[in-house]
């Protein structure tokens, strides 16, 4: 454990999981406390693009478990489960919201898929350092 490179990825591991955490929980809790957000997305968008009756079902099962996942990447458990889960929805996300709007979220577009796609590589960072870990501990 005293191997500096091994302490960096770990460091660079916790900062990263608690950014995600706070940018997760940041978006799920908004859309609880804000006006109808996650019933008019499951009944207003996704029941509309097909995945009626289902729709409000999806879009509650999305943010309680990015809720859940928050919480396991801030005390560090099961979180290759957590951001394999946070990959599929963002993926889903960018396929049913984001891919027609573009690649900009702003600036040269609106709505697009780039900060899903970073978030994505982050996710994919921490399953990575999780491996790193494990081999050189």
């Amino acid at each position: 454990m005293n191997n500096p490179n091994t302490m960096t990825v770990l460091c660079s591991n916790f900062i990263l999981r608690i950014a995600l955490a706070v940018i997760f929980l940041s978006h799920s809790l908004h859309g609880i406390f804000t006006n109808n957000d996650v019933n008019d997305f499951g009944n207003l968008f996704l029941n509309k693009i097909g995945f009626a009756p289902f729709g409000n079902l999806i879009a509650w099962s999305v943010v309680i478990l990015q809720i859940i996942t928050s919480f396991l990447l801030i005390i560090n458990r099961y979180c290759k489960t957590a951001c394999a889960i946070n990959i599929f929805i963002l993926t889903a996300g960018i396929l049913t919201v984001h891919l027609r709007e573009g690649w900009f979220v702003v600036g040269g577009g609106r709505n697009g898929m780039e900060f899903s796609f970073l978030l994505i590589c982050v996710l994919l960072s921490i399953i990575i350092s999780k491996n790193y870990k494990k081999h050189v501990s």
